[in-house]
């Protein structure tokens, strides 16, 4: 294990390139925050990224750190990490980040990061680094996540939709904006809670790795909890309009009522996920919200086409990222 004086310089350096991919997860993802509330009229864009960070940022207050303590001790043995893994996690990350930020591809800001830990762990000393059961309920929920989405949007959707039957659209589309900030303000807290908590977890990673922080520690620093809930809020005012036309429109056309019922079953699933520990993607569950919600009108209401792009970004993010991860490992190696 390095000793704090040597390793110094390069945690100074690693915290920062985290707390970047933090601030470009906020950035990346705020579209899952706001697609819904902007696309249906509810909110301006300006007004919906304030809003939505303002709940990023208060999820600090709600969740406990389970998700960054599954991402900084239960991915990897932490006997395996050091500064050069850290390193290649976290460029794998930013760099398929940025890519599918620059195409408008709504992939994952969260399985980019477990790929690109797995994929530099991967190259310093193969798959027994791995640490099975943390790998395990990460990958089962790639799959969980949407399915969950889906089904809790279009169950949403059909509960209101037979509720509210009697009533005018007219009303009934006046009730649900309203309503619509409850949803999108609780999607929004889920989408904080689980996303600043990766980041929480590979700085924790990095700091017990360096002998900053012992690995018996309940918690990370204060410190680190501060800073990484602040970035991702900012990344999320900052965010960008081009993902947030994928998902709020190409795919479905939304009514208030519709991304009411989107964000309150992404909402469920992240909260759900939040409280196990999970580090789930916000994409992958509001995509599938938003899908369930436009299949109960009729399977033709959703674009499959551009539901099928995103599904094959999805498959791409953890190999892709890991790939990276383990070229950018190997060129650390020659750095630092």
């Amino acid at each position: 294990m390095e000793t704090v004086q040597t390793a110094l310089w390069v945690v100074v350096v690693l915290v920062v390139m985290a707390i970047i991919f933090d601030f470009m997860n906020g950035f990346h993802d705020a579209a899952n925050s706001i697609a819904t509330v902007v696309s249906t009229g509810v909110l301006k864009p300006g007004q919906a990224v304030v809003f939505a960070a303002f709940f990023n940022v208060a999820a600090i207050f709600v969740f406990h750190l389970s998700v960054a303590a599954t991402v900084g001790k239960g991915i990897v043995l932490p006997g395996v990490v050091d500064t050069h893994v850290v390193f290649g996690a976290l460029v794998g990350a930013i760099v398929w980040n940025f890519i599918t930020w620059y195409y408008g591809i709504p992939s994952s800001s969260s399985h980019a990061l477990i790929g690109g830990i797995v994929g530099a762990a991967i190259a310093k000393a193969g798959v027994d680094s791995l640490i099975s059961a943390g790998i395990l309920k990460t990958v089962v929920f790639i799959f969980i996540s949407p399915l969950l989405g889906f089904l809790l949007g279009s169950a949403m959707m059909i509960l209101v939709s037979w509720s509210f039957r009697s009533f005018r659209p007219l009303k009934v589309d006046k009730w649900f904006r309203r309503w619509q900030l409850v949803s999108a303000g609780a999607y929004s807290l889920g989408h904080g809670g689980n996303d600043a908590q990766k980041t929480i977890g590979i700085i924790w990673m990095l700091l017990i790795a360096t002998g900053y922080t012992s690995a018996i520690d309940q918690a990370p620093p204060t410190w680190v909890i501060l800073v990484c809930y602040t970035a991702i809020g900012l990344g999320t005012m900052f965010g960008g309009w081009r993902i947030v036309k994928t998902m709020g429109q190409k795919i479905t056309k939304l009514k208030p009522v519709g991304g009411f019922c989107a964000e309150t079953g992404g909402a469920i699933t992240l909260f759900l996920a939040t409280a196990m520990g999970v580090p789930v993607s916000t994409t992958h569950t509001i995509t599938g919200a938003i899908v369930g919600v436009g299949a109960t009108r009729r399977a033709s209401a959703v674009r499959w086409g551009v539901a099928g792009n995103i599904i094959w970004a999805w498959i791409l993010t953890i190999p892709a990222s890991a790939f990276v991860a383990a070229v950018a490992y190997w060129i650390s190696l020659q750095v630092f």
